[in-house]
């Protein structure tokens, strides 16, 4: 007996086809490209600068920097004109309030201003001056009557008054505003400048450091500053500016 086996074939739907509703990749959004917060630039505080900078931590001016066109009127000749009969002579020698004060109590000298010279910024201001970045100089303009004081006379004053061989140096005060200059106005103040310091020379151990330069534009300082010691100074004691007066010097008052 032949048994007949019957194949039967069954048909498979597709895989879709077993799905009620077909998958879909969700569209994601368009991403933009990131960008960090903008944050505002914050300028450095004039004071803060001013005391970095005397700390050695502030910024210099490019050695190839665009130069001021103001520096023209600073590195010119000091035009301002002395009371008839009378002359001008300017003395660098640290900070500049006992200098004037040694000044005042000279015989002849008529009238002293202290304030700054020989830098490259135009009318600058102390804050200026104290960062070192516009190399002035803290000086003493002398107007004196050649009559009743010689020339020779105020330099005596100036190599009394402080220390010649300290470069940019005043005892504790520290800068190129405090150097040792004589800012001559005629030849003959040059030569009298030039023969005065090679005299102090032999008497010293040390070099003098002083520099001896023409007379420049000469700014005078802010009120404040003058006769400071004659006015009270700091600890409100004044100091007389009698002529020969031979009391101490108390730099800061």
């Amino acid at each position: 007996m032949i048994l007949k086996t019957t194949a039967t074939t069954i048909a498979t739907p597709p895989l879709s086809s077993l799905f009620k509703h077909r998958f879909s990749i969700p569209k994601l959004p368009s991403l933009k490209p990131f960008s960090s917060p903008r944050i505002p630039s914050i300028k450095p505080s004039p004071i803060r600068m001013n005391w970095l900078n005397k700390l050695g931590f502030g910024g210099r001016p490019a050695a190839d920097s665009p130069v001021d066109s103001s520096s023209s009127i600073t590195q010119g000749p000091d035009d301002d004109i002395p009371a008839p009969g009378q002359q001008f002579a300017q003395f660098g020698a640290g900070c500049f309030w006992g200098v004037e004060l040694a000044f005042q109590r000279a015989s002849g000298v008529t009238k002293t201003e202290v304030g700054y010279t020989q830098g490259s910024v135009h009318n600058p201001t102390y804050e200026d001056v104290c960062s070192g970045s516009s190399n002035h100089s803290e000086v003493v303009r002398v107007q004196y009557d050649p009559k009743e004081c010689s020339y020779e006379t105020l330099l005596d004053v100036f190599w009394s008054r402080h220390d010649p061989t300290t470069l940019n140096r005043q005892g504790n005060d520290v800068g190129t505003q405090y150097r040792s200059g004589i800012y001559f106005y005629t030849p003959e103040q040059e030569k009298a400048a030039l023969e005065s310091m090679e005299k102090q020379q032999k008497l010293l151990n040390r070099k003098i450091v002083t520099e001896i330069l023409p007379a420049k534009k000469f700014y005078r300082a802010e009120e404040y500053h003058q006769q400071y010691l004659a006015k009270g100074g700091r600890f409100g004691f004044r100091q007389s500016t009698e002529k020969g007066c031979n009391d101490p010097i108390r730099c800061y008052g």
